[in-house]
């Protein structure tokens, strides 16, 4: 199983980049988005990878991020979906909007990639929010920003600030990340100040150092 390749970028081409390590041409089919993002040709780049094997066919998939790459494995793993499409998703939308899309059961958010419509939508929604955990394992989470509110004295509204955690939280379990990771990470946050996307964007930057 390939975790990463790191090497020489060689191509750029529609669906795909080459990348030369040690005298050896990895074709990896990539997003256009995580193609131009990549680099110039002749840079040495890093992109994280999916392994696919089939009967009939060996393909390497090629991404930026880890959150991308959790992003492909996740609807890779959703019934009628395969890699064209999961490709196409990341075209549309990043990991974190896909996430809060589930999460709040945006349908209209995933019927804007081409090849969802409602019907794959709802069913991406049901499929992967079954995959997140129960309510009450964000409580302990929840009762320790009542306890760090109460003893800042701060006065704002405790029940916008749960309901913005709660929703955080499971957008980074959807991602991949489990609990006490997230707990960790959605801790050193300002909470009060931060929007749900935005304490998911600085969430994932706090999980990935």
């Amino acid at each position: 199983m390939l975790a990463y390749i790191k090497g020489k970028l060689e191509m750029k081409m529609t669906g795909y980049v080459v990348i030369d390590v040690g005298g050896l041409g990895y074709k990896i089919f990539m997003s256009e988005v995580g193609s131009e993002k990549l680099g110039n040709i002749g840079d040495l780049v890093k992109v994280h990878t999916y392994y696919r094997v089939r009967e009939d066919d060996v393909s390497i998939y090629g991404f930026n991020t880890l959150e991308e790459l959790k992003m492909f494995e996740l609807l890779l793993g959703v019934s009628g979906v395969g890699a064209r499409t999961a490709l196409a998703m990341l075209e549309t939308c990043s990991p974190s909007e896909f996430a809060m899309a589930v999460v709040t059961e945006d349908v209209k958010v995933l019927t804007e990639i081409p090849g969802i419509g409602p019907k794959s939508a709802k069913r991406i929604i049901l499929e992967l929010k079954d995959k997140i955990k129960k309510e009450q394992e964000v409580e302990a989470i929840k009762e320790e920003i009542d306890k760090k509110q109460k003893h800042e004295n701060k006065l704002f509204d405790i029940a916008e600030i749960k309901e913005k955690v709660s929703e955080a939280i499971q957008a980074l379990q959807v991602l991949g990340y489990n609990k006490k990771e997230i707990e960790k990470a959605i801790e050193k946050l300002d909470y009060k100040e931060l929007s749900t996307e935005e304490l998911i964007k600085k969430g994932l930057n706090l999980l990935n150092k």
